[in-house]
């Protein structure tokens, strides 16, 4: 009896080290699971542990009752969050819509580039007819490095040509940021991933 006790103890003990295991850096482990003490207050979390992949943006506290992985834009301080859990988020400073181009809403990506092309859109080529219609992807093209596109809408969370503009209101709708930082969001960020801009 004591055999068949210390072997099932054995085999818990092992299944507990493996799904502690499994919490890697990723926001979306597979079953993996981190064990944080109940009486653990969230702020002492070491997100930055957790997350080692964390490079570019800085791991800040940030209560939304948004699921890990999404991300949350403020336009008011030109600021976006990518959901970490444990009331943590990453957060990159951005450039939003500048005045007369504000739009707030609930849109998931669709889709994810590197080196994106870019097609102005027929708006965009009415005010500026000096625009060409296809740009190809290169540290030339506006949209900078990556591009993550929101939903079936004209909007993208991408990089940028003008570094300058990061923390303004500055764009005609996308969200712009430093190649860098939306480099390390893109690889961060799934496709599905919930994005709300307001």
């Amino acid at each position: 009896m004591n055999k068949i006790l210390k072997a099932a103890a054995a085999v818990l003990a092992a299944a507990f080290i493996s799904t502690a295991a499994q919490a890697d850096d990723s926001l979306y482990g597979s079953e993996g699971a981190v064990i944080v003490p109940a009486s653990t207050n969230s702020a002492d979390v070491d997100a930055s542990a957790i997350f080692p992949n964390v490079q570019r943006g800085k791991i800040v506290t940030f209560q939304t009752s948004k699921k890990r992985g999404s991300i949350v834009i403020s336009t008011r301080k030109n600021e976006l969050y990518l959901v970490l859990g444990y009331n943590k988020a990453v957060m990159y400073r951005v450039a939003t819509a500048r005045k007369g181009f504000e739009w707030s809403g609930v849109h998931k990506v669709s889709a994810k580039t590197q080196w994106p092309d870019w097609r102005p859109p027929v708006e965009m080529r009415a005010r500026h007819p000096e625009l060409p219609a296809f740009m190809a992807g290169g540290p030339k093209n506006p949209l900078g490095a990556r591009a993550m596109y929101l939903g079936s809408s004209i909007y993208r969370i991408h990089g940028t040509n003008e570094p300058k503009s990061i923390g303004k209101a500055a764009s005609s709708g996308c969200i712009r940021m430093l190649n860098a930082d939306v480099s390390e969001l893109y690889s961060l960020v799934k496709i599905g991933a919930e994005v709300t801009v307001n």
